[in-house]
């Protein structure tokens, strides 16, 4: 540096210290400021941005796609680049380098000039490190893919999942209720007369904890199978918690469900003069009552019940299953407590469900369906009904 500009520098240093700027309370002053409105961006990001609902950390999970916090995509892009075999070198010792590097940035430009413009040095290995990290965040959310999983938060969204797991995984042996009783077509456990799950002794000397280990490891002893992932089963702990959520708020009267929660999981009620429709009324009386057994990978004659096309279209007995205004249609038969037979005299059908009959006033509501049709959405069903008052 030439001496004029030493001496500038020094005019200008003794000119800003003489004018002085007080730490109190100008300084402070500012930086209340800055921290103040730095807290209410972050208030303002948290109530109407939020964090991404994830559900709970669960190691048996091998789908689950591992993302740190964004900060750390760079890095976490950067180590695809990096054999699994030399791992530790992007981990540790790259990262490690370039720290030391910028430790040490200070004493390798020794440029006095703090204009940028002559600073280029500096200037051109951050540029290139921020570039980088910049390039390889951008990089990671692009190509790192989505998991794309509907996370029940609200107690009304996990009593609705609970409500569909219990329909799917457990009404075949205990039944829509919890009541229990003898099994009949589970391989394995045909004729155990199982004891109910939903009364007072039972529900109320288990916490939740027990309840979602039953669940988790099973009854093996007992025939009850493990249906938690690390068991091999199929469900994870966020599925087990709101199946343990379920059948707390739904058999434990001393806690009360929100209305909202316990409106979105009922049957709807049919008025003298309603008629049903299947997106109404029987889509959830099927999958309380039959999709458990009607599924997929069950002995069920081929007739599935998780659609409205499945339920009219199915089956080994598709053109007698429904019939559209027929109460001799084999459904609504076996809902009635009937045994189909062949013409040798042997059962083709069970009544359905095999345990308990539902309530009359679900029977009743499949017959009006049939009886009008059949009508799959609620709009079809209002038009039949208007027809009628016509």
């Amino acid at each position: 540096m030439k001496e004029e500009q030493k001496k500038a520098y020094k005019r200008k240093y003794e000119q800003a210290k003489r004018k002085g700027v007080k730490f109190w309370p100008d300084i402070i002053y500012k930086d209340l400021l800055v921290s103040f409105g730095i807290f209410i961006l972050l208030v303002g990001l948290a109530a109407f941005v939020g964090v991404a609902v994830e559900p709970k950390a669960d190691p048996s999970d091998a789908s689950y796609v591992p993302r740190p916090e964004w900060y750390f995509l760079f890095l976490f892009e950067f180590l695809k680049f990096v054999p699994g075999k030399i791992e530790w070198i992007g981990t540790f010792v790259l990262p490690v380098l370039v720290i030391l590097v910028l430790f040490a940035l200070p004493f390798l430009d020794r440029n006095p000039l703090r204009h940028w413009k002559n600073r280029l040095t500096g200037i051109s290995i951050m540029g290139v490190v921020v570039l980088g990290m910049v390039g390889l965040t951008v990089r990671s959310v692009l190509t790192t893919p989505k998991k794309e999983e509907a996370v029940a938060s609200t107690i009304q969204e996990k009593y609705a999942l609970g409500e569909d797991l219990y329909s799917v995984n457990c009404v075949e042996c205990h039944g829509p209720d919890g009541e229990g009783g003898v099994i009949a077509g589970v391989e394995g456990l045909e004729g155990v007369d199982l004891k109910s799950i939903s009364s007072r002794d039972e529900i109320y000397t288990r916490s939740d904890e027990t309840l979602a280990a039953i669940i988790d490891y099973g009854q093996q002893d007992q025939g009850m199978p493990p249906f938690g992932l690390a068991y091999g089963g199929e469900l994870k702990k966020s599925e087990i918690d709101a199946l343990v959520m379920y059948m707390r708020y739904t058999w434990d009267d001393r806690v009360e469900l929100p209305s909202d929660a316990a409106s979105a999981g009922a049957i709807p009620e049919l008025s003298a003069e309603e008629i049903p429709s299947y997106e109404v009324h029987i889509s959830r009386l099927a999958k309380r009552y039959c999709i458990s057994c009607h599924r997929p990978g069950k002995e069920n004659n081929n007739y599935l019940m998780g659609s409205y096309q499945e339920m009219l279209t199915s089956g080994d007995n598709a053109d007698h299953n429904l019939i559209p205004g027929d109460l001799d249609s084999y459904l609504i038969l076996a809902i009635n407590g009937q045994s189909i037979l062949d013409e040798n005299g042997e059962e083709i059908i069970q009544r359905m469900p095999p345990t308990k009959m539902m309530k009359e006033e679900y029977i009743h509501i499949f017959e009006v369906w049939v009886l009008n049709g059949m009508p799959e959405t609620a709009s079809d069903a209002e038009a039949l009904t208007v027809q009628g008052q016509e």
